[in-house]
Parts: C-alpha cells; sequence; structure tokens
C-alpha cells in the first residue's frame, strides 16, 4: 500500500533562500539518514526541518499507525511566509525598510 504523510511547520523564522539548499540535500534520503544529515549539520535551517521531520515521522507512527522503518523522504518544501517588515532609523529622519522573512516548512514522507 502506498502512503504519504506530511507535517508543516508554518511561520519559521529563516529566510527561504537560507533553508531551501538543506531541504534539497534530504530528498530521496531515509528517515535515518535524513535524520543523520540535519542532526550533524550546524545550520539553523537544519535544525528547523529537523524538528518538522521528527513530527512527519511522528504523524506516521501515531496517526497512520506504521512504522516508520520503510518510509522516506519524497520531498522537503520551503515556501516564503509572512513577511515582517520592520524600519530602520537612518539619518536625518529618514527610516530604511527591513524585510524579515518567514518560512513554511512542508516534510513529505513517502513509503517504499
Amino acid at each position: 500500500m502506498f502512503m504519504k504523510v506530511q507535517a508543516l511547520s508554518k511561520a519559521a523564522r529563516i529566510s527561504p533562500t537560507k533553508a531551501i539548499p538543506v531541504a534539497r540535500m534530504l530528498k530521496g534520503l531515509s528517515i535515518a539518514q535524513a535524520l543523520a544529515l540535519v542532526t550533524f549539520s550546524r545550520t539553523k535551517a537544519a535544525v528547523l526541518i529537523r524538528k518538522t521531520l521528527k513530527s512527519a515521522v511522528a504523524n506516521v507512527e501515531n496517526n497512520a499507525k506504521l512504522s516508520a522503518d520503510g518510509f522516506r523522504v519524497e520531498a522537503v518544501l520551503v515556501e516564503l511566509g509572512p513577511v515582517m517588515k520592520r524600519f530602520w532609523a537612518r539619518s536625518r529622519g529618514m527610516v530604511r525598510p527591513v524585510k524579515k522573512a518567514t518560512s513554511h516548512i512542508r516534510v513529505i514522507l513517502a513509503n517504499d
């Protein structure tokens, strides 16, 4: 039986351009390999993706009532979330806009 399970982390405080390279490395890996890769990576993106990956594994075990051993990472999607708009004071009473991007991280697992 072919099954897909996913987990979503919304409005993670990281820009998609910083998280996408880590997400690309995980495609097609087994869950154990993916968890090892993001555990030993030293980036903030790896920490956030690891959290979402663990949530997807929990969804497999609790919601689907299956073992997570037969599942692989089908895709890790990083999409632009809401952008926080802030301002930075400049000289002579002017301001410079600062856009702080957030990401929606979606991990999709599929069994073999």
